[in-house]
């Protein structure tokens, strides 16, 4: 029987260009005869493009001034075609012409910078063995610089027929383009001027997570049509307050091109926090004012003329084209053989690490070169400072597990560009020995979950933390003392864009997630809040008066702890997102960043500036080597000693108290190792730390002759600006629930 479905023109032309499957001329397709006509009319648009051998490197689109050479890497590809798009929308293919090294490049001479491309990769459909080419899938290239258009979620972006009873094994002919965005080729000039990286030493480094669309999507002092964007972020008002807050790093959440989940968009929701990156090189276009991808880099260059560093937050461990029942949008359809880990005995499937349907092979060398080419491409030619790496135990996972030692790993420690940058990882996955804080090698900073989760619990009043707390807050030797590291590999955080904001900290019990349509089943239930008696917001003053407190100790506790300090944007004035602790599709007001200011908040904000301030001027609570407890015999004195209320020195079972609340810490700035001249480091400071329900009287170590305790600041007082106290004798009542801050001071 004849099937008499007419064939589009790219299928009579493929039957005419390859054949039979003898590999024979095929004179008919279903009973329709080709004629030369139809042949000559489906390749004059291609054969009018010139197009020369190119080069194999640098992979991409790379305009250099008299044309642009194409390059990209396919390994078991049996040909690649370069799709240019007119302004119409009109789609020419020309066939790359070579392939060196598996690399297909060709060169065009009459392109120019603003051309619109895509590719079409050929090769076989046999997922049961890892391959699953389909050149009817209009494909984005990994090494795109700019991503212009919509991703519209539609059927035929799956290389298979969604809804056949074979699954992904089916073939899907259905054309993809009418729902793709496009790449576009850049210029990359741009004059940076007199603009150079700020130099911020590693132990006076804080960082301030925020998102780009958030943070001034509400903003009064940004112009509408800038907010939300890299054009409103660099704002003046907007840098010069991240500037007065006093914090040194601004860490962006994803900015690479990201895709909204189909299901989420089905919802009416969005991928807001953006952890589901299509394209390593490319900005995200909701976050751009202008249709030129050099406003980030314009962005950079104002907060470096600020002294503000940026670090970028990097999504390597997975892209948004998920398992074997995800679309096809780009290294799936180019080489999913090479590009994704896939299951040893049946290559049908995916190893799941991620948790989100995929995991990107960094085993393969070339997948490799792509993410050490885009973390040098953002390095070098837009200055980012540094990169947070999400769940980067992946980066690091070989066939037999984590590995220190591992190609990615060992790429950043000796690459002349990275080896300088700001490194940070997210230390855990899901995968097989997923947990490894403490376990990243020399060179790298990690996320601290134990800083976290020991502080919001003694805080909230938990049984057996004083021990664990004393650890943490002098920089987590244990995790973190070893091969020369030092206490700056703790990024310290109590809050970040996963989980409650700290006002939502002290103020939920339980997490409230109705909003993202899973009826609260998502976000974690370990949340290690308290609401000190109602669930949510309240008119209680008393209540509220404890609130504001427990944020300010938190705050506190985060600037002099040592370690490198995590801020998350908003925290410094409370702000909220209604008790909601998994806001990652929440692209509303739940998420924004809100900046009307009443008292409460603003005296956070000005307590929060003034904590900065301290951290700043006293070096001694950002040391930079581990504190011992060691007597230093040329010193005299012990460079830390925990003392308890009445003045003696802890000892093993008090640490074994389960209900021990309070404590003193003493940091004697003198016993520092030798040749540690800068100054302000023999500054000795005294921090007393209370979170009984109850005031607690300590008594402070007998000051030397000529000398006495200033104290510096005392939570339980909403005025930072109320340096002075009584004066003291020996002892100093610490209110329920609060800490002080004292400097050993000449008379």
């Amino acid at each position: 029987m004849i099937d008499n479905t007419p064939l589009s023109d790219e299928e009579k032309l493929d039957a005419h260009r390859f054949g039979s499957q003898n590999g024979g001329p095929v004179d008919v397709i279903a009973g329709i005869a080709l004629s030369e006509e139809d042949v000559q009319r489906m390749q004059d648009a291609s054969n009018s493009v010139r197009v020369r051998e190119g080069s194999a490197y640098p992979l991409g689109a790379t305009w250099d001034g008299l044309g642009v050479n194409f390059a990209l890497f396919s390994a078991n590809a049996t040909k690649v075609e370069l799709c240019l798009f007119d302004d119409e929308g009109t789609e020419t293919r020309v066939e790359l012409p070579e392939y060196t090294n598996e690399v297909w490049h060709g060169y065009l001479p009459d392109i120019r910078a603003g051309q619109l491309y895509a590719y079409r990769v050929y090769g076989p459909y046999d997922p049961e063995n890892g391959h699953r080419f389909n050149h009817h899938k209009l494909l984005l290239d990994p090494y795109a610089k700019q991503i212009v258009g919509d991703l519209i979620w539609d059927d035929a972006l799956f290389g298979y027929i969604v809804g056949h009873p074979d699954g992904d094994l089916s073939f899907d002919t259905r054309d993809s383009a009418p729902f793709m965005p496009r790449c576009r080729v850049i210029d990359p000039a741009f004059t940076w001027g007199r603009s150079t990286r700020p130099t911020v030493p590693l132990d006076e480094a804080i960082i301030y997570e925020l998102h780009v669309r958030g943070y001034t999507k509400l903003h009064p002092h940004v112009d509408e049509r800038f907010r939300g964007t890299f054009s409103g972020l660099m704002a003046p008002h907007v840098v010069e307050y991240i500037r007065h807050l006093g914090v040194t790093s601004v860490e962006l959440l994803p900015m690479h091109y990201f895709v909204d989940d189909r299901g989420l968009q089905e919802k009416g929701l969005h991928n807001y926090w953006g952890y589901n990156t299509l394209s390593f090189f490319a900005p995200h276009p909701r976050y751009m004012a202008t249709e030129n991808v050099n406003e980030f880099k314009e962005m950079v260059a104002r907060f470096h003329a600020s002294g503000l560093q940026v670090i970028l937050d990097v999504v390597y461990n997975h892209t948004a084209e998920g398992n074997e029942l995800g679309p096809t949008l780009s290294y799936k359809g180019i080489d999913n053989a090479t590009y994704y880990r896939l299951m040893p005995n049946d290559k049908r499937y995916y190893i799941n690490d991620t948790g989100t349907g995929n995991t990107l092979n960094l085993s393969s060398q070339r997948v490799l070169q792509m993410v050490t080419d885009s973390l040098r491409y953002w390095a070098h030619e837009t200055h980012v400072d540094g990169f947070r790496f999400d769940l980067a135990t992946i980066l690091g996972r070989e066939d037999d597990g984590f590995d220190e030692n591992g190609g990615f790993l060992d790429t950043c420690r000796q690459d002349p560009i990275l080896s300088v940058c700001r490194l940070i990882a997210e230390p855990w996955d899901l995968g097989p020995g997923g947990y490894q804080v403490g376990g990243f090698p020399p060179g790298w900073s990690e996320w601290n979950d134990r800083f976290r989760d020991t502080v919001r619990s003694f805080w909230r009043g938990d049984d057996n933390v004083m021990g664990d707390l004393a650890t943490r807050v002098v920089g987590s030797a244990d995790l973190f003392n070893e091969r020369g590291r030092r206490p700056d590999a703790s990024v310290n955080f109590i809050t970040a864009h996963d989980g409650f904001t700290l006002h939502d900290l002290v103020t939920y019990s339980d997490k409230h997630n109705d909003e993202n349509g899973e009826d609260n089943n998502d976000g974690t239930n370990h949340n290690l809040s308290f609401n000190y008696g109602v669930e949510g917001e309240t008119d209680d003053e008393q209540i509220n008066t404890i609130r504001l407190r427990q944020m300010r100790n938190m705050i506190a506790m985060l600037m002099f702890s040592q370690g490198t300090p995590m801020l998350l944007a908003g925290d410094e004035f409370a702000r909220t997102q209604q008790g909601n602790n998994n806001a990652y599709c929440q692209d509303t007001e739940i998420s924004w960043v809100n900046w009307k200011m009443d008292q409460n908040r603003r005296s956070l904000l000005l307590f929060t500036q003034h904590v900065i301030g301290l951290r700043k001027r006293n070096p001694t609570l950002r040391r930079t080597r581990f504190t011992t407890g060691i007597f230093n015999e040329v010193a005299g004195v012990k460079d830390v000693t925990w003392l308890r209320p009445d003045g003696k020195e802890m000892q093993e079972q008090d640490w074994e108290q389960p209900h021990a609340r309070s404590l003193a810490i003493l940091l004697d700035g003198r016993a520092q190792p030798t040749g540690i001249r800068r100054p302000g480091w023999y500054t000795t400071l005294l921090w007393l730390v209370n979170a009984h329900v109850e005031a607690v009287t300590f008594q402070l170590p007998k000051a030397s002759e000529g000398t006495h305790w200033e104290r510096l600041i005392d939570t339980y007082e909403d005025d930072p600006s109320r340096e002075e106290c009584p004066l003291l004798s020996m002892g100093y009542l610490c209110e329920a629930r609060s800490m002080a801050l004292f400097k050993l001071s000449h008379d």
